[in-house]
């Protein structure tokens, strides 16, 4: 048996490529993957108007669909008051629409476990907080819903928790020590985005392999590849990772 998962990430409905967004769509049409997993910056401003059109789209893939936050997905700073007093109220309004409407809701498939890390945050002490944070709870609830699962054990975040020299620059806080953790626990893979190119990287944190896999993006603010997404395929070969660019 195989499970085909779509990775995809950074939509910026607001600054999307309509093009890509047809690709990806049509592929999900024709193949019918298992699942979506989508790893943060649905929106490009985090307004109401982006998250109820990027809604009508993942609710009309018609499979399964898995959203992360991402930096994106807070009101904007123009919009202080509500972005620290109710950052993520806008996103989990856009989750919950989005997993009634679908045909089947969170992702549940057998032998798969697929747990979510929060690595965005309203305000951080550095001038740029488009950057990745890791939170103690945050990844405390992680490790937790870990406990004791098998099979492919992938967790879901918006930022890479460690930097590479293709992953741009920056450092999330905290991510060395949470892909430490992350590796101790048994997971398989990290999913993530941002950086708007793909990748699939295996590192040694805390004495254990792990694989570090980003989307790319199919929005219009693309950086050194094309629009893509990633396929992941899970059988008892292992997993197998191919980015899918749009020609």
């Amino acid at each position: 048996m195989t499970i085909t998962l779509f990775h995809v990430s950074d939509l910026h409905f607001g600054a999307e490529d309509k093009a890509a967004l047809a690709w990806f769509a049509d592929a999900v049409a024709h193949e019918k993957p298992d699942a979506v997993i989508c790893t943060g910056d649905i929106t490009q401003r985090g307004t109401v108007a982006e998250f109820a059109a990027a809604e009508r789209w993942l609710a009309g893939l018609g499979v399964p669909v898995s959203v992360e936050p991402g930096n994106h997905d807070m009101p904007y700073y123009s919009e202080m008051t509500e972005r620290l007093r109710r950052p993520y109220a806008r996103f989990e309004a856009f989750r919950a629409n989005v997993y009634s409407r679908a045909v089947h809701r969170e992702i549940d498939l057998p032998g798969v476990t697929l747990v979510p890390l929060r690595t965005i945050t309203p305000a951080q002490w550095r001038l740029n907080w488009s950057k990745g944070y890791v939170a103690r709870r945050a990844l405390a609830d992680a490790l937790a819903a870990l406990h004791g699962v098998s099979g492919l054990r992938l967790v879901a975040c918006h930022h890479p928790l460690v930097g590479a020299k293709m992953l741009g620059s920056g450092m999330t806080r905290g991510g060395k020590a949470a892909l430490a953790a992350l590796a101790a626990a048994g997971v398989d893979a990290v999913l993530t985005g941002h950086v708007h190119d793909p990748f699939d990287i295996t590192r040694e944190a805390g004495g254990h392999p792990i694989r570090m896999i980003g989307a790319g993006t199919l929005s219009a603010r693309l950086r050194r590849t094309a629009p893509s997404y990633n396929r992941l395929e899970w059988s008892d070969a292992g997993l197998t990772v191919l980015a899918e660019y749009l020609r």
